[in-house]
């Protein structure tokens, strides 16, 4: 698969929504008469993440790609134990939709951003998302998996330069598939914020791998990926250990019973970025 990388076209509009109780950060791409295409982001990440993706989609689709509760510029919990949650996460969703005047919709997520649309098509909002790409992430996750992301999550580093949290993500997000110094730039002009003292670390609450602990059961929904009757792309990096490969397979056999794609080269999870991933989403999309 051919992994050169294209830089977006298209120019980013930032948007603040209130939703459910909270603020929620969206990057809009894109014009609003357009079919709407959400593209959701994974765990410890934010919605600039989508960049390269959103803005060649731009052409023929409204995207929206939201910061989760936590992350990025959204608010953070008001009470973690509670908030950080895919009903809390559904709940501000469907605010969004509504806050567009969105009906039928198109789903993009990666990693959580694809249980979140799970979740949301095999429940909530079944008759209402049309298309669903699942990015590297299946109904049930190995305990190796979130061991590994729970780990880095709930202690994150802390550094003098935005150079140094920039290496830190080349090293931790090396799966990820990429090797430009545009992108990993990027990443870190949208994953920095700074401390009370001044210094750099990630741009999300801590507190958010509580998800692990307070909302196992979120992990866990072969009721509803069963339940889909959206069309569904299923993705997986090829050295993935959050989407096994038994795991695939048998998700290719049950629920919407998916195509499979595999992302040589890379691991937990395809960005979506290269020319190659953006062409397969536009040819997914469109059908």
């Amino acid at each position: 698969m051919n992994h050169r990388f294209a830089p977006p076209a298209a120019s980013p509009r930032s948007a603040y929504v209130q939703t459910a109780g909270f603020e929620v950060h969206v990057t809009e791409w894109g014009d609003r008469a357009r079919p709407p295409l959400v593209m959701w982001h994974g765990l410890a990440r934010t919605g600039r993440d989508f960049d390269e993706a959103a803005a060649a989609l731009s052409d023929s689709y409204f995207v929206i790609c939201p910061d989760t509760l936590g992350r990025g510029l959204s608010s953070w919990a008001r009470d973690f134990t509670r908030d950080y949650s895919y009903a809390t996460f559904g709940d501000t969703a469907v605010g969004l939709l509504d806050h567009y005047g969105i009906d039928r919709l198109r789903w993009v997520g990666t990693s959580m951003g694809g249980l979140i649309g799970v979740t949301l098509a095999g429940r909530r909002l079944k008759e209402r998302i049309t298309h669903l790409v699942i990015n590297d992430i299946g109904p049930d996750i190995p305990e190796a998996g979130t061991g590994r992301i729970a780990a880095y999550v709930g202690n994150p580093p802390v550094y003098d330069t935005v150079a140094e949290l920039e290496a830190w993500l080349r090293a931790n997000y090396a799966p990820f598939g990429p090797n430009t110094d545009a992108f990993w730039r990027r990443m870190a002009d949208t994953s920095a914020r700074r401390t009370d003292d001044g210094r750099v670390t990630v741009h999300y609450d801590p507190r958010i791998v509580s998800q692990f602990t307070h909302h196992k059961a979120d992990l866990d929904v072969w009721d509803a990926y069963d339940a889909l009757t959206a069309r569904t792309l299923l993705l997986r990096g090829e050295a993935s250990d959050v989407l096994p490969a038994e795991i695939a397979a048998q998700m290719t056999r049950r629920g919407p019973k998916p195509r499979l794609v595999e992302i040589a080269g890379v691991g937990h999870a395809p960005t979506l970025a290269s020319e190659a991933e953006i062409a397969l989403l536009r040819e997914f999309l469109a059908d």
